[in-house]
């Protein structure tokens, strides 16, 4: 990533203050991509994966309200809400059609973006992630330690649990993992993190699925400890345009071994294929 051009500012949407970052691209005709974080991450997280993406591609991150540098929201708030506010900063940006990607949690707020937006979604990236409440759930000691977001807080601890809860190449970089987290300009606040749990409680895309007529592309480990793999499966049963690309790493390897799944990001992006 070309850190000399990545510009950060807040847009003030729908009663929220949204820190965003926009890495301009080098082309023209590129469709923006939008980048979904998972929980409890401020857009930091993703370096290594904006890293890794072309460089003609307009890169667009944002904290959710309460993490990162987005204050906290007043109130909970769904998907649907979520996906709303977004809609709004990316119009504050001077943004029409763009390409959304979700990771984990964020594939959630992906999913429900698509739905509200037909026309200024074009193509749809869901990484390690699923159809919310209703889903195979993955191991329930795995999921324990995601009750807190003390990961992103102390790296001693992130470290120790990397690879048992991330699984794939966090399996091998616990110290990697720990230090990325740290990059993050601070971990948000304990109600923003209350407030994704909420979301995601009460939320599931299933009956949403094949209302996303959108290109899609489901990306997923088959060492995921958090998101099991047959999830993928089920979407890619029930979404009308949808590919499956499985890999041998865990829940957050687009980030941890972003120089192989990146290119495969690009590759389906750029593929001009057929609208639906």
């Amino acid at each position: 990533m070309n850190a000399a051009i990545e510009a950060e500012r807040f847009v003030a949407a729908a009663g929220q203050r949204i820190r965003v970052s926009i890495r301009p691209g080098s082309g023209t005709r590129r469709v923006p991509l939008v980048l979904c974080n998972g929980i409890g991450a401020s857009y930091e997280v993703l370096d290594p994966l904006v890293a890794q993406l072309d460089p003609e591609i307009t890169v667009i991150r944002f904290d959710v309200p309460g993490t990162g540098g987005s204050p906290a929201s007043v109130a909970p708030y769904g998907f649907a809400y979520l996906a709303w506010v977004l809609g709004r900063v990316l119009t504050k940006l001077d943004l029409g059609v763009v390409d959304v990607l979700g990771l984990s949690w964020g594939g959630a707020l992906a999913q429900q973006f698509a739905v509200q937006n037909p026309r200024r979604c074009r193509r749809l990236v869901l990484a390690a992630t699923g159809t919310g409440a209703v889903m195979v759930p993955g191991n329930p000691r795995v999921l324990a330690k995601m009750l807190t977001p003390r990961r992103f807080r102390d790296p001693a601890y992130a470290a120790s649990i990397a690879g048992e809860l991330y699984g794939g190449t966090a399996r091998r970089q616990g110290d990697d993992v720990a230090g990325l987290f740290l990059q993050q300009l601070h971990a948000g606040s304990k109600i923003g993190y209350f407030h994704q749990l909420l979301a995601g409680a009460v939320w599931t895309s299933l009956p949403l699925l094949p209302a996303i007529r959108q290109q899609t592309l489901l990306v997923a480990g088959t060492d995921d400890p958090i998101v099991p793999v047959v999830n993928a499966r089920i979407m890619n049963q029930l979404l009308p345009h949808s590919t499956v690309h499985l890999h041998s790493g865990g829940h957050i390897d687009l980030v941890t071994n972003a120089t192989e799944l990146a290119p495969v990001i690009t590759t389906f992006l750029h593929d001009p294929g057929v609208s639906p």
